[in-house]
């Protein structure tokens, strides 16, 4: 698959890059960027995944949860999102695929990252894939998104009303079903989020689902870094 360098810019001693790329699973050209540190000049480097995008299909930009602000990650069945709207696959096969094939990069050493909506498909991504990510680590994550109305919204709309097939992309209830435990999990989150004390976030549930699974989880409640008067 073809990558066209998008720009080039020196960093840390390393180099910043953009490629575009057409996309086989989200039917359009993608950006991405990578920062490749001095030591990619002479071995091979781990890996760390932080990603998002958009397809220009009308109706996405009407709504910021919903649509080119919020794909969820998922692999949409539903019309008109299922042709593009494919951000799992991306994500798990067709990126890193194209990354271990162009840049010296060490695909046993993995991992994924995100924040809110980014920390959801982090979570998702890590544990549909046992085995694929060396750890996982989530900021203010949507953890439970069958259950708020984020995840809801989303959920009906790329997946349908069959609230069955939401428990394949819910962190939460994949954590159920993990196998073992090799997989490092980190959430950080804010106490005074909006979106927490909103019911979005629900990092307890996740929790809690990990402690019965005896899983192991890094959960970090941070106080507000500006505090009101």
């Amino acid at each position: 698959m073809a990558l066209k360098q998008i720009s080039s810019n020196k960093c840390f001693g390393g180099l910043q890059k953009v490629f575009e790329h057409d996309s086989v699973e989200l039917n359009c050209k993608m950006k991405f960027a990578i920062y490749l540190p001095p030591k990619a000049e002479t071995g091979k480097c781990p890996a760390l995944y932080w990603l998002s995008g958009g397809c220009n299909i009308k109706g996405e930009d009407e709504s910021w949860d919903f649509g080119t602000g919020a794909g969820f990650y998922v692999d949409a069945t539903e019309y008109p999102w299922k042709t593009n709207y494919r951000m799992y696959s991306y994500v798990t096969e067709e990126l890193p695929q194209l990354i271990n094939a162009n840049f010296p990069v060490d695909p046993q050493r993995m991992s994924v990252f995100g924040h809110s909506m980014g920390g959801h498909g982090a979570l998702i991504c890590a544990l549909k894939n046992p085995g694929k990510y060396k750890s996982v680590s989530a900021f203010a994550p949507i953890c439970n998104p069958v259950l708020c109305p984020w995840g809801k919204k989303a959920f009906s709309g790329y997946l349908g009303t069959d609230q069955s097939k939401w428990k394949a992309y819910d962190a939460t209830h994949l954590v159920k079903s993990f196998p073992g435990s090799q997989l490092d999990i980190l959430i950080d989150q804010g106490k005074d989020d909006q979106f927490l004390s909103d019911g979005q976030l629900l990092p307890d549930n996740f929790i809690a689902a990990c402690t019965e699974k005896k899983i192991p989880v890094v959960f970090r409640l941070q106080e507000a870094s500006i505090r009101k008067s």
